[in-house]
């Protein structure tokens, strides 16, 4: 793999609570400038896609629904991710309810999350905060995301307590394609999870992570 593969398996982030146009417009010009995607968050799609970075480099625009704490109504996820994709979304990282899951509303889960997906014609990744799971709740997370016929399971929402881990990457990616994210800030530990198996990684330090690599570090 090289430096501009790598790139194009960052989802290059900005989704704090403060964020502003300006921020995402720096977001969106590294993006461009390096070959990354961006994640933004909804409010900001339609600027975000009329801006030069987007319309002359193809930056991949990927959003959240459901954000962060995944107990939005299922027909508020649903709309939420049609308004998204009409708004310029690539991609859709939606949260999962984890109340519901820990106490094993299972087809309820199963449902939300399927609801999102038949909703929109685009990839969308399942946010299971890991860190707030226990293994068997991380595995019945993933059957949820499997069974609701999402294509990505993602780590973290990067706003609970501790974040992406490689045994959880080994774990979550025997199930569907992983996005690691939450708590990855330097190169090393973006590439120790993509060898734990991790096809996509979320991160705000996009930048340093790509400057940090070596221009060629995989055969």
């Amino acid at each position: 793999m090289n430096i501009e593969e790598l790139a194009a398996r960052i989802d290059h982030t900005v989704l704090g609570p403060t964020t502003t146009m300006d921020e995402v417009t720096d977001v969106l010009s590294d993006a461009a400038a390096y070959g990354m995607n961006a994640c933004i968050p909804p409010c900001y799609l339609d600027a975000a896609g009329d801006t030069d970075m987007v319309t002359d480099s193809g930056v991949t625009l990927v959003s959240v629904i459901g954000f962060p704490h995944g107990q939005h109504a299922s027909i508020a996820k649903r709309e939420e991710a049609v308004t998204a994709w009409q708004a310029g979304a690539d991609e859709i990282d939606v949260v999962l309810n984890i109340g519901r899951l820990k106490t094993s509303a299972t087809e309820t889960v199963t449902h939300d999350i399927a609801e999102v997906v038949a909703a929109v014609p685009i990839p969308v990744k399942v946010i299971i905060e890991t860190t707030l799971l226990n293994d068997d709740e991380k595995r019945r997370a993933c059957k949820v995301a499997v069974d609701a016929d999402a294509d990505f399971i993602k780590t973290s929402t990067g706003f609970a307590n501790g974040g992406a881990t490689t045994a959880d990457v080994e774990v979550l990616s025997s199930y569907l394609p992983v996005k690691a994210s939450g708590g990855i800030s330097s190169y090393e530990t973006a590439k120790s999870m993509l060898d734990a198996g991790a096809e996509r990684i979320g991160a705000s330090a996009g930048v340093e992570i790509l400057e940090d690599a070596p221009d060629v570090y995989y055969d």
